[in-house]
């Protein structure tokens, strides 16, 4: 399996995607993750998140996705829209190739409650959402394990 690890950011709210990214990054070196081997690409919003995690996770080239980004509730329907549309893309990224797509956009109602979430007033959930890929495809590699001995472990 590919030891390689891409953040997809988007840069709309980009004052907030910067700080997940920065977490993301963190935590991959926190847990040694060599920064070489992690690839940082950025799209305009969320909403492009899944065609580019798509290609990306059918090049083999990564262990896992960490999408990145922040939708925050507006006086229009366009939330519900762009934010339900990013999850189910890069879900079905994930289950068609078997290959970890972590989804660490940011859903709030406010952007006070964004920067809560994203380091610069608390946790940061971009953090999160690399330890979530790690922990993913550490799980996925027992699971190889286990079939390769039978589902005997």
């Amino acid at each position: 399996m590919a030891s390689r690890y891409l953040i997809v950011a988007a840069q709309f709210n980009d004052l907030i995607s910067k700080a997940l990214v920065s977490g993301a990054k963190d935590a991959f070196t926190d847990a040694a993750i060599n920064a070489a081997d992690v690839d940082v690409l950025w799209v305009p919003g969320s909403f492009e998140l899944p065609v580019v995690a798509s290609k990306a996770a059918r090049s083999h080239a990564y262990a896992a996705i960490v999408c990145l980004g922040a939708v925050i509730r507006g006086d229009t329907p366009h939330f519900d829209h762009v934010a339900g549309q990013a999850a189910a893309g890069l879900m079905k990224v994930s289950v068609d190739t078997g290959v970890p797509v972590i989804f660490g956009v940011l859903t709030t109602d406010t952007e006070e409650q964004a920067l809560s979430r994203c380091g610069l007033k608390g946790g940061n959930k971009g953090a999160d959402a690399a330890r979530a890929a790690m922990a993913t495809v550490r799980a996925l590699e027992c699971l190889d394990e286990a079939i390769k001995l039978g589902g005997k472990r």
